[in-house]
């Protein structure tokens, strides 16, 4: 199978911003392991925490959304290659940085890792636009919260949903911000990309690489996007 992993930036950091060594190291280990099971893998990792902090100094010194994206994709690729280093020789050696170079990549066998791409655009959306790409059969999103919910996951009440559809994921996500280092979850161009290509996603708690094992293998791990293939 081919599929996409979206790695949350949050995932690599703890509450005092230090890299979660043994959390990179077991996500490489799960993922070798599927890939001696014949399976292919692009793995798109988001920005986290030192991410959020350049955007914000650098905004509070000037600068434009624009440039508090590209700071965000940088970030994000020097996280993945974090993943890229416990990988060793399964993973393309260099973090793809285009679509172009996406379609070359990940048919010579390798892990494909990446990070941002350009400008307006979240690690969620290159996910998407990564696993329509290579046509992948599914996307993972693997992040820090274990499903989708009703509401703000915060707030009392709150219901995590087992399935949820493209209208009612909108719904639940509006409102959400579109500047720098501000994304939550899924932003309105990832649902628009996994809509038009109907990829089947879900999204889970990362914090246990074993969930992501677990959703591979087809056990009840998460919240499934589904598609209503009349439209």
């Amino acid at each position: 199978m081919r599929a996409v992993l979206k790695l949350g930036g949050s995932l690599l950091y703890d509450k005092d911003g230090k890299v979660v060594v043994d959390r990179v190291k077991n996500y490489a280990s799960v993922i070798k392991a599927l890939v001696s099971d014949g399976h292919s893998f692009v793995v798109v990792v988001g920005g986290g925490r030192p991410a959020r902090t350049f955007i914000d100094a650098a905004r509070s010194l000037g600068a434009t959304e624009a440039q508090c994206d590209w700071l965000g994709i940088k970030l994000a690729r020097n996280n993945a290659e974090l993943l890229c280093a416990a990988l060793g020789n399964q993973a393309y050696p260099t973090i793809v940085e285009t679509l172009d170079e996406l379609e070359v990549a990940i048919n010579l066998g390798k892990v494909v890792l990446m990070g941002g791409l350009i400008p307006g655009q979240s690690t969620n959306a290159v996910a998407a636009v990564a696993a329509e790409t290579v046509r992948a059969e599914i996307l993972f999103n693997a992040t820090n919260v274990d499903g989708v919910y009703d509401r703000d996951p915060k707030k009392p009440g709150a219901v995590k949903l087992d399935s949820v559809t493209i209208d009612q994921l909108r719904k639940i996500l509006e409102g959400g911000g579109t500047k720098a280092g501000e994304y939550k979850l899924f932003d309105p161009v990832a649902i628009r990309v996994v809509e038009r290509s109907k990829i089947p996603t879900i999204i889970f708690d990362g914090t246990n690489p074993e969930n992501f094992l677990r959703a591979f293998r087809g056990e009840k791990v998460g919240s499934r996007i589904v598609h209503d293939d009349s439209k």
